[in-house]
């Protein structure tokens, strides 16, 4: 019984998580260019966290995050640059975020609809 006690408090414990999991840029223009978007990484865990990784689905978004060890009770940040300059349409582009306090990648989307003209 203690030990089922102490996996549920484990499974409870607070984490290091992201603020959300999808920017949804909504209806954008060819025209307004490039846009940016940020995912703050809350460390929760008790010990230091470390974003070791973040990769884009594809060569149009580029990604920056924070290189230095995140301290628990800190942030860190994952910003993510849409390079909008194909054409008018849907997209829905991933992240893919590798962490040093799990096993398992954290998976980030960037969403919206580009038009010719408002």
């Amino acid at each position: 019984m203690k030990f089922l006690l102490f996996i549920l408090a484990f499974l409870a414990a607070p984490v290091a998580h992201f603020d959300k999991t999808v920017h949804d840029f909504g209806t954008i223009t060819v025209a307004d260019g490039p846009q940016t978007c940020c995912f703050t990484l809350i460390n929760e865990s008790g010990s230091e966290v470390s974003i070791l990784a973040a990769v884009a689905s594809c060569g149009c978004t580029e990604v920056e995050w924070t290189r230095e060890v995140i301290p628990s009770g800190k942030e860190g940040k994952v910003t993510a640059t849409f390079a909008n300059d194909d054409g008018p349409y849907p997209f829905d582009k991933t992240l893919t975020v590798y962490l040093s306090s799990s096993d398992k990648p954290v998976m980030l989307h960037l969403k919206g609809k580009v038009v010719k003209k408002k």
